[in-house]
């Protein structure tokens, strides 16, 4: 089932935001998030916030919700009035399933969002996929309404890993669906690949990556399995049936997938992702990454403006109730400290190719990198000139590299 938000203070019934919030929308780049709470059933290793038909329960609906969502666009609109962004970067459908939604209501969505604020010219807007929500047909429809970029949950290759998963598609739907999306005019198509299921053989990983590559997509996410409580994977770990993922086994495929997909023509530029090209990264994760403004629309979605974060109700039957009543769906916010900001910083762009400068750490940080650049975590010649990036091994260790630079 899906988990639970954190605390906060409450958010105004009008979702108003302090003017020292308002100064600088958009300063560092603009984005919106549209979350999609749909799915046709839940994966066991799923604790996002969405819903089957069965978990849904009363007062919402698939058929209204495109209606709920630009209720809260209006709202958003109303809020940032005096100060609304200079234009939408990107836009990232995600779920869910945003794909059981007919593409006529994910177009209707997209659309407002650029009578409201603007999209920029070259903005890159992305939805995600389950590769069996997708046909030829409903993929050229997306495009044709404006979507440039695909991500689709491909997690592996092996039918006994995807069984483990819960996930329906079959072994092949997944490249298969994204040559569809490449052929639909897609300029951007991403497969996202989970490593160290229970069972997962270093041989179904390689295939996994073999097949990733011939698919011919420009990105490729891969992310080691995290086990969540109150999911069915957990369920089952705790009983005995699977083992628990093993950190070695995990440290080993991420080190395959840096070998095939360095081979293949792909760079790192987030520990977890890869891109054949600068243009293929995903600009709206880089947002998030780098400190960007965006307004996520939908249950449970999070937001940050000018140093606000706060996040929505839950569940879409909430959701609909407050905005029906003109109310923001907001449960809770927070307003970040200086320091605060500084640690979700160093946190998140210690994790990027480009890593971040070493003048923005304190002494005791600065001290860290000398021991992290010490113990083989940090690249020599980038600390030579003044920034922290992680080495392959730290890639490996970042977590422990966040420690030493913010001590």
């Amino acid at each position: 089932m899906p988990g639970v938000l954190p605390a906060g203070e409450p958010v105004p019934a009008d979702g108003s935001l302090p003017a020292s919030a308002r100064a600088s929308v958009g300063a560092r780049g603009f984005g919106v998030y549209v979350h999609v709470p749909f799915c046709a059933s839940r994966c066991g290793y799923c604790d996002f916030n969405t819903y089957t038909a069965d978990e849904l329960g009363g007062g919402t609906s698939r058929e209204g919700y495109t209606d709920t969502v630009l209720a809260e666009l209006a709202l958003a609109a109303r809020v940032l009035a005096d100060a609304p962004p200079p234009r939408v970067e990107t836009v990232f459908v995600g779920g869910g399933t945003p794909t059981l939604l007919p593409a006529d209501d994910l177009a209707r969505i997209l659309d407002a969002i650029d009578r409201t604020w603007g999209l920029a010219a070259d903005a890159e807007v992305t939805t995600e996929a389950n590769p069996e929500s997708v046909t030829p047909t409903s993929l050229k429809e997306l495009r044709a309404a404006g979507f440039t970029r695909i991500s689709l949950g491909m997690q592996s290759a092996a039918p006994g890993v995807l069984a483990v998963l819960d996930r329906r598609h079959s072994a092949g739907r997944a490249t298969a669906a994204a040559l569809e999306a490449r052929d639909a005019g897609f300029d951007h198509v991403n497969l996202d690949l989970i490593y160290g299921t229970p069972g997962e053989r270093a041989e179904d990983f390689a295939a996994s990556l073999d097949q990733v590559v011939t698919a011919g997509v420009d990105h490729v996410s891969a992310y080691a399995l995290i086990v969540e409580d109150g999911t069915r994977l957990a369920a089952r770990m705790r009983r005995g049936e699977l083992p628990y993922p093993d950190e070695d086994v995990a440290a080993d495929r991420y080190l395959a997938a840096e070998s095939a997909l360095g081979a293949a023509g792909f760079s790192w530029y987030e520990v977890s992702n890869w891109a054949r090209t600068p243009q293929a990264r995903c600009r709206h994760n880089l947002l998030y990454w780098t400190g960007g403004d965006w307004w996520g629309l939908g249950p449970g979605a999070h937001s940050h403006v000018g140093g606000v974060r706060w996040w929505n109700v839950k569940h879409p039957a909430a959701y609909a109730q407050r905005l029906a009543a003109g109310e923001s769906p907001g449960q809770a916010r927070e307003v970040l400290t200086g320091d605060e900001a500084h640690m979700e910083d160093v946190m998140l762009r210690l994790r990027l190719a480009a890593g971040l400068p070493l003048d923005v750490l304190t002494d005791a940080g600065r001290a860290g990198a000398a021991r992290a650049l010490a113990e083989g975590l940090l690249d020599q010649p980038a600390h030579a000139a003044g920034r922290a990036v992680l080495t392959l091994r730290g890639r490996l260790l970042a977590d422990a590299v966040v420690r030493d630079l913010l001590p």
